[in-house]
This record gives structure tokens, sequence and C-alpha cells, in this order.
């Protein structure tokens, strides 16, 4: 399922979701122009190696300092390639401006943070032994659609479901289904990748799981606190986009 458009408010300047794209673009294109030897030095010292944490000796071994947590949030501005790019930037760009605009910018930058160190530590936990670099946003963004579908249940996001591979229909989905039909597919992709570790495909399951975890919690403290900034916002119609009311209260996001 690829997500095409939703239906709740988004921030009309969704400055920290660009910036997040802006910044994931740059170093992928940083990345891509290291000759191999600095991209292999790239990947030791920022991408997420569980081994560092798990055997401290074996990572000083290696020349890397088990005390650096940095790594637990620099691989998630970092990806494998143009597509892994594209497709967490994209998810990024439908549930990011939403709840930019319903927690405010420092809050949202702070759920996102906060998520991808979540899935960090859960992948290191589910993987103790591996000596693999792991990257990707995909664990932070997890934690932006659990709080988009905390947050907006019942928001439709307009979704792409290949017929044939080819053929392309356009599916209205609650939030909160999409969500749950995303997050039940990683907790069987996670626990087959536990029984038989090839199984993974070179996805990190249980990184998206606790980033996912990580957003729904998030999402209903701030609800609960009533945390959120006014924030001009649009919605997306038929023809594009067009203002809508600002965003004032937790209270009132069923409005929409």
């Amino acid at each position: 399922m690829l997500p095409f458009i939703d239906t709740a408010p988004r921030a009309r300047n969704p400055y920290v979701v660009l910036w997040l794209i802006l910044v994931n673009t740059l170093v992928f294109l940083w990345m891509e122009s290291l000759p191999p030897r600095a991209l292999n030095a790239a990947l030791l010292h920022f991408a997420l190696i569980p081994l560092r944490y798990t055997d401290p000796a074996a990572a000083v071994a290696a020349g890397l300092d088990p005390h650096d947590w940095w790594p637990l949030i620099t691989n998630t501005f970092m990806h494998g390639g143009w597509l892994h790019l594209i497709f967490n930037m994209w998810f990024l760009w439908i549930f990011g401006p939403a709840m930019e605009a319903r927690l405010g910018r420092f809050w949202f930058a702070v759920m996102y943070v906060g998520g991808a160190a979540a899935a960090s530590f859960l992948h290191v936990v589910t993987h103790p032994d591996s000596g693999d670099p792991a990257l990707g946003a995909s664990g932070a963004i997890a934690a932006v659609i659990a709080a988009y579908a905390v947050t907006y249940p019942t928001a439709r996001v307009i979704t792409i479901i290949p017929i044939f591979v080819i053929i392309p229909l356009f599916v209205p989905i609650p939030a909160i289904l999409f969500a749950g039909l995303w997050f039940v597919l990683q907790v069987i992709q996670g626990s087959s990748e536990l029984v038989s570790p090839s199984m993974a495909g070179g996805v990190a399951w249980w990184a998206h799981i606790g980033g996912f975890a990580f957003g729904a919690a998030f999402a209903l403290v701030a609800n609960a606190a009533g945390i959120g900034l006014q924030t001009a916002t649009t919605t997306w119609s038929g023809k594009g986009a067009r203002a809508s009311v600002p965003l004032v209260r937790s209270r009132d996001y069923e409005r929409w």
C-alpha cells in the first residue's frame, strides 16, 4: 500500500518536514559521492552496528567507540539507495505535515528524534550479535505514522493498491486501519525473522516496531496533555490544497 494524499489538516508551511527531507537527501548525495573505502568508513562510524554496544571489546578492536551513542540517531539520516530514500521521504511528506501542525515544530522534532532513537534501541536489543550496519529513516517515520493514526484515526488516507502490478487502484482507508495493517505486517515479518534470520530481506523490521510504539505513546501523552500550537493549515481537496481553520486544541482534531 502506497499513501497518495490524506484528509487531515496539514501545516501550511511544514518547515521541519522540509528540513528533514533536505538533510536526508543531502546526506544521501554525500554518501553517493564517496569512494568505496570512504563509504565503508562512513558506515562504520555513523550507521548503527549493534555489536558496538553489545560487545565493547570487539568494538574497540575494530576501532569503534562503544560509548559513542550518536549512531542511534545518525543512522536514520542515511539510506542505502534511491528507492530507499524516495519511499521514506514520501511517507514523511504524506504524514509529517499533519503532525507538525498538530504538535508544533518543536515537539514534532522531539517526537521524530525520539522515534529514531527508540527504533535504533529496539534493533540493538533484538539483534545483539549483528555486525551489519543498519541505516534508514523508516523507524522515525514509523513513529510519525503511529502518531498520525492515534491523533486522526478517522482521517482518510487515499492509498494506491496495485492490481495485477501495473493497474493502480485508489482506495480511501481510515488512518487507523492503514497504520494497523502496516504495523501487523511489521510484527509478522519481524517475528518470522527471529525464527529464520534469512527472511529479513535486509529490512530492520524491529526498528519499525520500536519507532511505531514510541510514536503511538508520544501522541497519546501529547493529546492528553493538550500539547500543540495554533498553526496555519491546509487540507487536500479534489483540486489541490485549500486554506482551512488553524488547529487550536487537542480536543478539536476529530472535527476534521
